[in-house]
């Protein structure tokens, strides 16, 4: 299984240059992928804009959007051109993760409708490959990805984002839940993508919080129940689940990969660069 690691766009403790500094750094340190979250109604940094300035400082690590929130975006013809051009400027690196979301504000703020995201998000994902293989609406929008362009892959845990990522991806990210329950979400997730025809096997995707280091416990809650208040009381579950014990962070990687990952991202709790290394040296080796 491999090891991801998110860039950290969202925590309080962010600036600009520092953000570019953890993306050669975690390449450095062998991650490999730049996982980027996507929230517009918050203090934070636009993912696209993100893996942009990461593509500029690295050569090899992935660059995944862990997930991407296409329906809030206006216009499937311009993001198709943003994601075309990350995949171009990165040497073909980028990972397109795609959910419906569940947060209705970022919906308000763009004027996008919220009811029919899930609809909508089919419609995108077949517009993206349209656009990218030089159709669409209006044919001719480039830069033109190699091959079949970027890599799709689509979250959530429902049977209908089972059923999308068997129709339209090649693969299946997870967010949100344990090694335990992982396991019977993977299984649900192949037998989607059996049940659609597919051949092969789809790329299994999960992402972990965690932080490691003295404070680490207090620095992680607080972060966690500041980014998941929207959830109401259930943030204050999200902040206990996160993980600030190295032993305990190789325990559950392990039990990820028995479960069927492919590719484990984890996510930082601040962008200190020190919690790179210790991540680094917690799954790594």
């Amino acid at each position: 299984m491999e090891i991801g690691v998110g860039l950290p766009t969202t925590v309080p403790d962010i600036d600009g240059r520092r953000l570019v500094d953890w993306a050669r750094l975690a390449e450095n340190h062998g991650f490999s992928s730049l996982g980027t979250l996507d929230r517009l109604v918050y203090d934070s940094y636009e993912p696209l804009t993100s893996l942009a300035a990461a593509a500029a400082v690295t050569e090899r690590i992935r660059l995944t959007t862990s997930i991407l929130l296409a329906a809030y975006r206006p216009g499937t013809p311009l993001l198709a051109k943003q994601l075309a051009t990350i995949h171009e400027i990165s040497g073909g690196r980028l990972t397109v993760g795609v959910a419906a979301g569940g947060r209705d504000d970022d919906f308000r703020a763009t004027g996008a409708p919220y009811g029919d995201r899930g609809k909508r998000l089919d419609g995108i994902l077949t517009e993206l490959r349209e656009v990218w293989g030089g159709k669409g609406p209006v044919p001719g929008i480039g830069p033109f990805p190699k091959g079949a362009g970027p890599e799709i892959i689509v979250g959530g845990h429902t049977p209908a984002a089972m059923a999308r990522a068997a129709r339209f991806a090649d693969g299946w990210i997870a967010g949100g839940s344990s090694a335990t329950a992982y396991a019977e979400l993977a299984r649900q997730a192949r037998a989607a993508w059996q049940d659609r025809g597919r051949t092969g096997a789809p790329r299994l995707v999960a992402l972990v919080y965690a932080c490691l280091g003295p404070g680490a416990t207090e620095v992680a809650q607080s972060y966690l129940r500041a980014y998941y208040s929207f959830i109401g009381p259930k943030a204050e579950m999200a902040a206990k689940a996160v993980i600030t014990d190295a032993a305990r962070l190789r325990e559950t990687a392990a039990a990820y990969e028995a479960a069927g990952c492919d590719e484990l991202l984890v996510f930082p709790c601040t962008s200190d660069a020190g919690q790179l290394e210790l991540l680094a040296g917690a799954t790594l080796g």
